[in-house]
């Protein structure tokens, strides 16, 4: 068995940014089920929040994420992500990722529940990709030793501590075990629950499957973000339509040309996602369409075609001059603000055992996201959990504590502040339905969209519990990839639905119409964990 100081398991922003720098502590392997190039940072359009702008500041980037997740932010992480936001973006400019510039000074636009304009971007829209590029090229001409096509299928752990992971290499059929001293997940959310989604099709549920097969925490399932504005045009995949078009002043019609943002909220276009998402569908359903339109042709045509280039191109290749005319829109599944639970220096409740990413519940996003939070989170959380695997070698290698880096905190105060203290639920063993089908990955998705999408209600997340627990039952040993990501599949959509069915409320990205109202009993965090007592 091959031994590393770090297993990655993923390659999207946060695996890459953690493999960088953990490079330079010890040997690293990476392990992703398909090439080093498949995942979701790519797809990310509107680029990275980070309070670095004149009449900006960290304080003012804090107020704006508290308030935009719910009154489900834990503080303290977020003081974390936007104190540490500047330096991390210098780290990525060091290895080379080229931010767009306008007299050597780096741009900013504004975003959804931004007070000011902090969102840097590279390419105009085409931020992910350009991060992801130039990440990958520096893996490839690093020490760092990369498997593709290998997908992990478990994690080994002996005595509550990780002690590597079993692997399927998908392209010759044989299993293999790694084994490691420190184990970091980094393999996205679980956007390809959704019918409707922007994520790559790699993104399954994978770290957090893995994760809660090991006995780790898994938090804030129910809040999951669906993006207002994804291309809907016949034939065509959904494509995101950045939510930067609406801070450069694109605004909402529906299909009779009426700006209906102002009905609903004061801050029209400008509002937090899952209202402007709500507000969407309720426009659709008063119109009887499957769609709205987004107006930018009273912009600057030269603006469209230099900020949005990659938008503009695809949106010409498939017809439509979006700066003459106007573009279909729908809402579609997009981000997950739950996910493992860790700590703030990534750990969760399995020793050596790091979740890093989308694949984490840092608590940073609370009940909904903050535009462009999410690469910053990668990078802000990923270098804290290099931080904190160098400080437990040099407390294994010495009897002294060692000095505390300004990011990591004692054993003690670790403990003292350990998120995921809620005591978990399990997941309820429900009756088996008669006549329900064994699953398939598009009924899963039209189960899921329908049943616990935008907006939801008791009956509605019932009904989807009942099929996903039978579903689940269902569901053979798989023995390839596509078995493996259905199983991984239903067993988030289980975990979702179930805290979705637990949280009698509306808080975030989360609705339900028998619960419209916030509730102060609710400002809590749903954990789950496998009940091991039950096998």
């Amino acid at each position: 068995m091959s031994y590393y100081d770090y297993i990655i398991i993923g390659s999207g922003i946060a695996g890459l940014y953690i493999a960088l720098l953990a490079i330079e502590r010890g040997s690293v392997l990476i392990l992703t089920k398909g090439s080093i190039d498949d995942c979701n940072t790519k797809y990310a359009q509107g680029g990275i929040a980070a309070p670095i702008g004149k009449g900006d500041s960290p304080e003012s980037h804090f107020e704006d994420t508290m308030a935009a997740g719910g009154g489900l932010c834990d503080a303290e992480a977020v003081r974390i992500l936007v104190n540490e936001a500047a330096e991390c973006i210098t780290d990525l400019i060091g290895l080379g990722v080229p931010f767009d510039t306008l007299n050597g000074e780096i741009t900013l636009t504004r975003e959804a529940a931004h007070s000011v304009p902090r969102v840097i971007h590279a390419g105009g829209d085409a931020t992910g990709e350009h991060i992801e590029v130039t990440l990958s090229q520096q893996v490839r001409s690093s020490p760092i030793e990369v498997l593709e096509h290998c997908l992990a299928t478990e994690i080994l752990v002996e005595n509550d501590k990780v002690k590597g992971v079993k692997a399927l290499d998908c392209r010759a059929g044989s299993m293999e075990e790694y084994s490691c001293r420190f184990l970091i997940l980094a393999t996205g959310g679980v956007g390809r629950l959704f019918k409707y989604t922007t994520n790559s099709d790699v993104v399954t549920g994978d770290g957090i499957a893995l994760a809660f097969e090991a006995g780790a925490e898994i938090c804030d399932m129910e809040f999951f973000q669906f993006h207002p504005t994804v291309l809907r045009l016949p034939g065509v995949a959904p494509f995101l339509i950045t939510e930067a078009v609406r801070g450069e002043g694109g605004i909402l019609r529906n299909v009779e040309g009426y700006r209906f943002m102002p009905d609903y909220v004061a801050e029209a276009e400008l509002a937090p996602r899952d209202i402007v998402a709500r507000s969407i569908v309720y426009e659709m359903k008063k119109t009887h369409s499957d769609r709205v339109f987004l107006d930018v042709t009273h912009l600057p045509p030269r603006l469209i075609t230099t900020r949005f280039p990659h938008i503009y191109r695809f949106c010409r290749e498939h017809g439509l001059d979006i700066a003459e005319g106007l573009i279909p829109v729908a809402p579609a599944a997009h981000y997950l603000m739950g996910g493992v639970s860790v700590n703030e220096c990534g750990e969760t409740n399995i020793s050596g055992l790091f979740a890093a990413g989308e694949t984490a519940c840092t608590r940073v996003h609370g009940a909904n996201r903050l535009a462009s939070n999410s690469l910053l989170e990668s990078v802000v959380f990923g270098k804290r959990v290099v931080e904190r695997t160098e400080m437990i070698q040099k407390l294994t290698v010495t009897a002294s504590v060692p000095q505390q880096s300004r990011r990591c905190p004692s054993e003690e105060e670790l403990q003292a502040r350990r998120r995921g203290s809620e005591e978990p639920y399990f997941l309820p063993e429900r009756e088996m339905l008669p006549s329900v089908p064994a699953p398939n990955l598009p009924e899963l998705q039209s189960l899921m969209w329908d049943k616990v999408g935008i907006i939801r209600s008791g009956e509605s997340l019932s009904e989807a519990a009942s099929i996903l627990s039978s579903w689940q039952r269902f569901l053979l040993q798989p023995i390839d990839r596509p078995s493996s990501e259905l199983n991984d599949l239903v067993l988030c959509g289980r975990i979702m639905t179930e805290a979705a069915l637990l949280r009698e409320e509306s808080r975030g990205a989360h609705f339900r119409t028998d619960f419209p109202h916030t509730l102060p009993e609710w400002q809590r965090h749903i954990v789950f964990r496998k009940d091991h007592g039950a096998e």
